[in-house]
This record gives structure tokens, C-alpha cells and sequence, in this order.
């Protein structure tokens, strides 16, 4: 397999995710800046979906994508949640399958772990199958603000 520099490995994941909501019928604008929550927002039938997408591995039969943000600086590694409202889906590239998952991270807690491969132990409940994934989850509506008073 050959191997990829950390940033090549994300612009191969926006391109992935690019081609695979183009072959669903979106239409993919790329935001004019690289500090955009986002990477891509796809858009279909009135409705715009902001996606940021992630590369991942695949290990031990599974993609595992951890809903934080990291960094370090001269105090350590530091982490902090990611901002679940700042995007409407995450995709999810896997190179190994060569496939886009699609997750809404407000549906998930601290991580997520789509299952590729079968569990060794035929372990139903509480997996994960990532083919459930490959299509862009709907768009919930915004919360409705109690406090504004509508035009």
C-alpha cells in the first residue's frame, strides 16, 4: 500500500467524499478557507449538509473515530470534544475499503466504531455496521430558539 503523508491523507479523503457525493447526486462546494468547521458542504433538493471528513484505517476489522479535537504546544497534548453543532455529518473515508461513512455526530457520544468485518465471537448487539453508513444521514432541523421571536 503506499504510504501518505498525514495532510495528503486528508485532501484524499475530501476526494473521495467529493466523488461519492457527486456519484448520490450532490452538488460539493468547498468553503474559500482551510478554518472552516467543514470541509465540503453538499448540497441536494433545497437542503445544505456541512461535512468534515476524516481519514481512517481500518484496525482490527473496524474504523474508530474519536469525536474530539487534539493539538499540541509547548504544555503537552491537548484535547478537547469537537463542536457537534458545527457540522451536520462527518464522513468517514477508509482506504482500505475504498468506501465513505457517513455519521451525525450528535448521534454519538465520545467516539465512534463503525464494524467492517464480522466480530470473531458473532457479536450482534451493540455493533456498528458500516455499511449501514454509506449514505448521508438527513439533515435535522435547527432547534427551535424559545428566546427570538419570529419575523
Amino acid at each position: 500500500m503506499v504510504q501518505h503523508h498525514t495532510k495528503d491523507k486528508g485532501d484524499l479523503g475530501v476526494a473521495k467524499a467529493h466523488a461519492d457525493l457527486v456519484a448520490k447526486g450532490f452538488d460539493v462546494l468547498f468553503p474559500a478557507t482551510e478554518h472552516a468547521p467543514f470541509d465540503l458542504v453538499a448540497h441536494k433538493a433545497g437542503t445544505f449538509h456541512r461535512i468534515q471528513v476524516k481519514y481512517r484505517s481500518m484496525r482490527r476489522g473496524m474504523v474508530t473515530l474519536k469525536l474530539s479535537s487534539n493539538w499540541t504546544d509547548r504544555h503537552g497534548v491537548h484535547s478537547t470534544p469537537i463542536d457537534k453543532d458545527a457540522v451536520d455529518a462527518i464522513c468517514i473515508y477508509c482506504p482500505e475499503t475504498d468506501e465513505c461513512y457517513y455519521i451525525r455526530p450528535s448521534d454519538h457520544g465520545a467516539s465512534v466504531n463503525l464494524r467492517i468485518t464480522p466480530t470473531k465471537n458473532g457479536q450482534q448487539k451493540r455493533i456498528l455496521a458500516a455499511s449501514v453508513f454509506r449514505d448521508l444521514p438527513d439533515k435535522r432541523p435547527a432547534p427551535i430558539d424559545g428566546n427570538r421571536a419570529s419575523a
